[in-house]
């Protein structure tokens, strides 16, 4: 498992189209949002939570059809599926190595973003958690639409199709969290609901994607 998480770790790096563009996408998204809604430093602090949100869950969406495209294009993914490791758990490393390369950065880059775009001071630390609790989700969840689509031209937007209507209860309760802590009300709820949906992604896709996985190689 390690050798496949070193190996998606490397492509993504080299073959470009995961660890950059996430992130660039993400720092356009939080330039481009003062200038086309005003400097007013009320609006910027209400909207904020949900634009850094949204622009989180875009930037994964973009690299998500690349989580199993390199591997069905020169044959390797034929070979982990027939090969003595459980494919559930080849999913859950392609998934680790996705947030790795697309997820962590973003959680990382956050709070400089939340300062284009006015957020309390209050919010920070629940941004850069709710991230933390979030991103993992949209990695798996990702990876399980990715294993449905794989092998399909232009799969990418029927992909997206199929992701985006599941990452709604994430960009709900993510963005929450951060608006109830800018505010300085109780955040324990929203907070526990989004773990729960991490945990429960985590738990239960990796078994749906490799059984995706499996229909689509036969």
């Amino acid at each position: 498992m390690s050798a496949i998480l070193i190996r998606d770790l490397r492509l993504a790096f080299r073959a470009g189209g995961g660890f950059g563009l996430g992130l660039g996408f993400f720092l356009i998204l939080a330039v481009l949002v003062p200038l086309g809604v005003g400097p007013a430093p009320q609006v910027l602090a209400a909207i904020a939570p949900g634009i850094l949100w949204v622009g989180a869950l875009l930037a994964c969406l973009l690299s998500l059809d690349r989580i199993f495209a390199l591997d069905h294009e020169d044959g390797s993914l034929d070979l982990l599926a027939t090969a003595p490791v459980p494919l559930e758990g080849v999913v859950a490393v392609k998934a680790f190595a996705h947030w790795l390369v697309t997820g962590l950065p973003l959680v990382l880059a956050a709070p400089v973003l939340g300062v284009l775009l006015n957020l309390p001071a209050p919010a920070y630390g629940w941004l850069v958690l709710s991230l933390l609790l979030g991103t993992p989700a949209l990695s798996v969840i990702g990876a399980f639409g990715a294993a449905l689509t794989v092998g399909l031209k232009r799969g990418g937007l029927l992909m997206s199709l199929l992701v985006l209507p599941l990452y709604v209860p994430t960009l709900v309760f993510g963005a929450e969290v951060v608006t109830r802590g800018a505010a300085g009300l109780s955040v324990a709820t929203p907070l526990a609901l989004l773990a729960g949906i991490t945990a429960g992604s985590a738990a239960l896709l990796p078994f749906a994607a490799a059984l995706a996985l499996r229909v689509n190689l036969r």
